[in-house]
């Protein structure tokens, strides 16, 4: 029988202070984006990732999978960090490319995108409240 490890609140924390140290970095280097959202919300992110979210990153589109739809596009240096500290495929150089053209990590999280393929992404959240619309379906 094995036995599923709960992180500790220790790691918890660890990991809402490196998902902000990694959106305040990406957004000061592109000198745009919002810091609030990833920055006020890095332990509601560590709780998720960490203890309710049922997910698998070597298989991002796992039948049984939770689905994080972020609809504050702005905010999504919160989906991208949590997605690269929870070990999806996307590395670090690709946070550190936030808002550039071609990149993993657009200013608004796609799906599906022919130049956007960011793993873990599961609806494009756009401005102006698309990611709740793609929500209700």
């Amino acid at each position: 029988m094995s036995t599923i490890s709960v992180p500790t609140e220790t790691v918890l924390a660890t990991a809402a202070r490196d998902a902000r140290g990694l959106a305040i970095d990406a957004i000061s280097a592109v000198h745009s984006g919002h810091m609030g959202l990833p920055l006020g919300c890095a332990e509601i992110g560590a709780q998720l990732w960490g203890n309710h979210l049922s997910y698998y990153p070597d298989d991002p589109q796992w039948l049984n999978r939770d689905r994080f739809v972020l609809s504050a596009g702005h905010g999504s240096m919160f989906i991208y960090s949590w997605l690269h500290l929870s070990g999806y495929a996307l590395p670090l150089e690709e946070v550190k490319n936030f808002r550039r053209h071609h990149s993993m990590t657009p200013g608004h999280p796609e799906f599906p995108s022919s130049e956007h393929n960011t793993p873990g992404i599961e609806a494009t959240t756009g401005p102006l409240g698309a990611g709740i619309g793609n929500a209700v379906v």
